[in-house]
């Protein structure tokens, strides 16, 4: 089944960047460039570059239109804005990387803001940032705090009335961390590898279960699945293989 096709589960797969390793690389239809071929089989790329540098308007059409049509990007919000600033204060931030971002068009799928687990929740500060953040876009934006206090009723109310998506994500620091919150319609599963992240392969069990949620899931709009265990390769494979348990396709886009 080819991702436009999707009718019982609407999910968004992919990784933490779009690497193919070597032995992966016959798993994968034809390309001009890794992103080609990547966009083959997958749905869905988590972009972290941006996280660490901003990209130029340019290089993110560029990447755009090397996709599909089904396929999306989620952009992964400046350390700038999210570690450096600490939510203060962003609005020029906030404008210059959207101006970036926005380049990819109707590809651009999702923004992630990971927050640093030094961040308590703070309800004005959270308020403030958030507030300013719908003012310039109406993009769906998952959040993925890793402080504690987050984790309460407050936080959640706060995310969900600003219509923004708590990260279910694995590892999680505690048992409301490996659910998806806030906002009912942006869920997003961040999965950064287990016992060892950014290492670990997940066993198909692990990978079984997650399938279970997502075709069980209550019909709120498409999910996103990101692997983040991209050190050793293993993001890719476990992304293959949920596709698979999924029902979403058996060979490269290609061939189909």
């Amino acid at each position: 089944m080819k991702p436009s096709d999707m009718t019982d589960v609407r999910v968004f797969l992919g990784c933490a960047g779009w690497g193919v390793a070597s032995g992966q690389a016959a798993a994968f239809g034809p390309g001009e460039s890794v992103l080609q071929r990547y966009a083959t089989r997958l749905t869905a790329v988590e972009i972290n570059s941006s996280f660490y540098r901003p990209h130029r308007r340019s290089t993110y059409e560029r990447w755009a239109a090397s996709v599909p049509d089904p396929f999306r990007f989620s952009v992964k919000v400046p350390r700038a804005i999210t570690h450096e600033a600490r939510l203060r204060e962003a609005q020029p931030l906030l404008e210059a990387f959207l101006q970036q971002a926005t380049g990819l068009g109707r590809h651009l799928g999702c923004l992630l803001v990971q927050l640093p687990p030094s961040l308590a929740f703070e309800e004005a500060l959270a308020t403030a940032f958030f507030q300013e953040l719908r003012t310039q876009t109406s993009l769906p934006v998952a959040c993925e705090p890793r402080h504690a206090s987050w984790f309460g009723p407050e936080a959640d109310v706060l995310l969900a009335a600003h219509r923004i998506g708590r990260v279910a994500a694995d590892p999680a620091r505690l048992p409301n961390a490996a659910v998806p919150g806030g906002w009912p319609q942006t869920v997003y599963y961040r999965w950064h590898g287990s016992p060892r992240m950014y290492f670990s392969s997940y066993p198909d069990s692990a990978l079984r279960g997650l399938a279970q949620r997502l075709q069980h899931a209550p019909d709120a709009g498409p999910a996103w699945v990101i692997f983040d265990n991209t050190a050793a390769g293993a993001a890719a494979d476990n992304a293959l293989t949920l596709l698979g348990l999924l029902g979403l396709e058996e060979a490269p886009l290609s061939e189909l």
